[in-house]
């Protein structure tokens, strides 16, 4: 359970908006999220990025905080994506050469290619999340990438066993929560949306996978299910492919979207002694939600799920949605949830 004692505390996914001085946002939407390096989107040149991210950074937690947002991330703005931040990170890789894999758009994406084990030989994202925890009083969450969707975002010319490969960056990933949580993190966040795009080897290999990366963590641990950025699939089902399953592995907190896919949220039942993360800001619309538009989508969810196992947060990260439109509805969310939150108590 989420280690706060508030009722229905807000949070967000992951990402917030970049700065337009930042990084190029039209380049960046104009392709599928980056899994490799793409260091052409930064408007910033060395030495002097660093510094601009660190300022960013600043920007991101203050409008979290002016918001009202209970847990705060950093925003990622050190980041081209999600993953490829830590996953172009770890030993194994050709350093010089990328491979190719299917994007969740069905196009070919460059990724990283796999040509020795996978293994992290230094923390990749603890500087980060103790420069968050030093300008904060909040609770915060770190996220990384999980070893499930790494390894459906990778060509392997090495293992040729998808399981042993995945196992692998759960080897990593292990290793770097504990790092994370020495840095600071209050919660600690997992990304798995490939086991919603990719449900039949999920079900083969990721709930192991996911319980080797938490395994002998002692920290709250969340993770991340989603049906992709709102700004690069459109077409959302109305149910999940992946999720009565993660009732088997060890995560604290499951992160999901109703908003946009209007989800059914009897789904929510098998994994409703979990605590969820519950996704009630539509990321596809860029018309602001009312706050009684948002306590809808929160009390549609107390038929299934205890309020006391609810955070409430937007469907997916901010990173494609122009900034003064994300804190709107960040303002949105805040709004709605403290609307359920006084009818409750």
């Amino acid at each position: 359970m989420t280690n706060t004692t508030l009722l229905l505390p807000t949070s967000v996914v992951g990402s917030y908006a970049q700065p337009d001085w930042l990084i190029d946002r039209d380049t960046l939407a104009s392709g599928s999220p980056p899994r490799s390096r793409r260091g052409d989107l930064w408007r910033i040149e060395d030495p002097w990025l660093s510094q601009a991210q660190d300022d960013a950074t600043l920007l991101a937690i203050r409008d979290q905080e002016r918001a009202g947002i209970d847990i705060v991330t950093d925003g990622e703005m050190r980041r081209e994506s999600y993953s490829n931040h830590f996953a172009t990170a770890l030993d194994g890789l050709d350093p010089n050469k990328t491979g190719t894999a299917i994007s969740r758009k069905g196009t070919p994406n460059p990724v990283p290619l796999v040509v020795g084990p996978i293994r992290r030989t230094r923390p990749v994202g603890a500087v980060d999340i103790a420069f968050l925890r030093a300008n904060t009083d909040r609770m915060i969450k770190a996220t990384l990438p999980g070893p499930f969707t790494m390894s459906q975002q990778a060509e392997d010319q090495h293992y040729h066993d998808p399981a042993a490969l995945a196992m692998d960056y759960a080897n990593a990933v292990n290793d770097e929560i504990q790092d994370l949580f020495s840095a600071g993190a209050d919660v600690v966040q997992i990304d798995e949306p490939w086991v919603q795009a990719r449900p039949e080897p999920a079900r083969e290999y990721a709930i192991p996978a996911i319980n080797r990366a938490l395994q002998g963590i002692n920290g709250t641990t969340a993770l991340h299910l989603c049906m992709g950025y709102a700004a690069m699939i459109n077409d959302r089902p109305d149910h999940y492919h992946f999720l009565e399953e993660l009732s088997e592995c060890t995560v604290d907190q499951i992160s999901v979207e109703t908003a946009q896919p209007n989800l059914d949220l009897s789904a929510l039942q098998p994994i409703a002694d979990k605590t969820i993360i519950l996704g009630v800001i539509n990321l596809d619309d860029m018309t602001v939600e009312s706050d009684q538009l948002v306590a809808k989508r929160i009390e549609r969810a107390l038929e299934f799920v205890p309020s006391q196992n609810i955070i409430t947060a937007p469907d997916c990260g901010f990173k494609y949605v122009p900034r003064k439109i994300a804190y709107a509805k960040l303002e949105a969310l805040v709004a709605g949830t403290r609307l359920v939150r006084e009818k409750l108590s």
